[in-house]
């Protein structure tokens, strides 16, 4: 079974990179100068996560400093900007699974290795 984890994992990844090296549809514009094909792919979806992922800091920031001005409403405003955040981050997370993908292949290596190392000094 955890053979079969790893295959599975390897093979999704293999096709997630045939899939952005042959049939890269993004296009970025930056000012007159239009990028397609895979570098097009990979920069709409670096600038697609790292515009979330900024505007999830800023809501945070932004929410703390509510909490500091409002100290009651401000719990609840921080609350559900934290939510909103989590809720936009998992509508965008197709667009960041490129970025997750090879964290996965290392986490399931770490892990993998820290596990064995553990059965051995256990016996």
């Amino acid at each position: 079974m955890k053979k079969t984890a790893a295959i599975i994992i390897l093979f999704l990844f293999a096709l997630l990179v045939w899939n952005v090296f042959t049939f890269g549809d993004s296009v970025v514009t930056i000012g007159d100068e239009d990028i397609g094909g895979p570098l097009g792919a990979v920069l709409a979806t670096i600038f697609a996560g790292g515009g979330m992922l900024l505007a999830g800091l800023i809501m945070l920031f932004v929410g703390a400093v509510l909490a500091v001005v409002f100290a009651g409403v401000g719990v609840l405003v921080i609350g559900g900007l934290a939510l909103g955040a989590c809720v936009l981050a998992l509508l965008i997370s197709p667009l960041l699974l490129p970025l997750l993908v090879p964290l996965a292949i290392i986490w399931f290596f770490v892990s993998r290795s820290r596990k064995h190392r553990y059965m051995q000094q256990a016996v």
